[in-house]
């Protein structure tokens, strides 16, 4: 019976993405009937999919910490703070000057990727201790150190955008590679491998029981003998950690630093959790729903734009979509 209910859970994301998919494929005929086959290409997946890889990877690790109960709002300050950090590195170890054009070698490409990971790991490390030891709720904690992250970011970048020369990483998030046996962009791979780690992390470790124990009852995991403030600061160590990995990937979109990038991505990076079956209540969440969540946003957002639908027009359907899902959380515990 377990089994059953777990299953049906789990089929609540598929149904709706494929909802939204089918409604837009349907509007977009009716309205724009000039852009259904552009809407439907694999050129349109493969940009669908790349786009989706930021949130997607930020996501994952928001899992982690919704399934534990908790909140993190500062991601999007994480993910800028990295782009900062990977493009100040790598511009630090540009050599030689030819003609307009720097030089650098990979080494300092990868010193740059570990430096964003652990700056933001160090921000997640920081949230956990102090929503845990101090007994702050995670939502006020996080919500500071959103602005203290971000005012770190625009600190280490002089309040500018930080240019970088051309490297291998600006490769990342190209939607169409230039190996084509690629298919997707290689940022996608990299989702997808984190995507089957945290999965299986979830769903066959004592990390994923504890952590869903958490998240169901904090009180009742701590008398079963779980460190809950111990795991707690691991849990928003990887989620800082996994946006470390999401701000690589939004630098190698940009191809720079920018501390002013990323405002307001926690909406969508919480929304794709709640949208995948992730419950704000805790004990409820997996990887493959949180993905299905991001892409469902990004199919919405993308058939809008292709039926002309403005922006504010644009939050108010992903405002209503995330408060009905909430809702369908609530009633579901009901």
């Amino acid at each position: 019976m377990k089994k059953i209910t777990l299953s049906a859970g789990m089929m609540l994301p598929f149904v709706g993405l494929l909802f939204v998919t089918l409604l837009f494929t349907l509007l977009i005929a009716i309205f724009e009937p000039d852009s259904l086959n552009a809407f439907l290409s694999a050129r349109n997946l493969q940009t669908l999919l790349m786009q989706s890889v930021i949130v997607g990877i930020a996501a994952l690790g928001m899992t982690l910490v919704i399934v534990s109960g908790g909140i993190d709002l500062s991601v999007g300050s994480m993910v800028a703070l990295a782009t900062v950090v990977v493009a100040s590195v790598i511009t630090f170890g540009a050599s030689g000057s030819y003609g307009n054009e720097w030089a650098v070698t990979p080494i300092w490409v990868l010193l740059g990727i570990a430096a964003a990971i652990a700056s933001c790991a160090l921000v997640g490390f920081i949230n956990g201790f102090v929503s845990s030891k101090f007994k702050i709720v995670p939502f006020i904690a996080t919500l500071g150190m959103m602005q203290i992250a971000r005012g770190c970011a625009k600190w280490f970048a002089g309040n500018e955008m930080v240019r970088t020369p051309d490297n291998f990483l600006q490769s990342f998030m190209d939607p169409r590679p230039a190996q084509s046996w690629l298919l997707f962009a290689p940022g996608v791979w990299i989702m997808a491998g984190i995507a089957l780690i945290v999965a299986i992390a979830l769903r066959y470790t004592v990390f994923g029981r504890y952590t869903y124990a958490i998240g169901s009852s904090e009180n009742t995991a701590r008398l079963c003998g779980i460190n809950v403030g111990r795991f707690r600061i691991l849990i928003y160590s990887l989620c800082g950690a996994l946006t470390g990995i999401a701000g690589v990937m939004q630098y190698a979109t940009l191809g720079s630093g920018n501390p002013t990038e990323a405002v307001g991505l926690e909406l969508d990076i919480i929304a794709a959790v709640v949208i995948g079956g992730g419950s704000l209540n805790g004990g409820e969440g997996s990887a493959l729903g949180t993905l299905l969540g991001a892409l469902m946003l990004l199919v919405l957002r993308n058939g809008c734009v292709m039926l002309g639908v403005p922006s504010y027009v644009q939050n108010i359907i992903l405002g209503s979509i995330i408060v009905i899902a909430a809702g369908i959380d609530r009633l579901k515990h009901r």
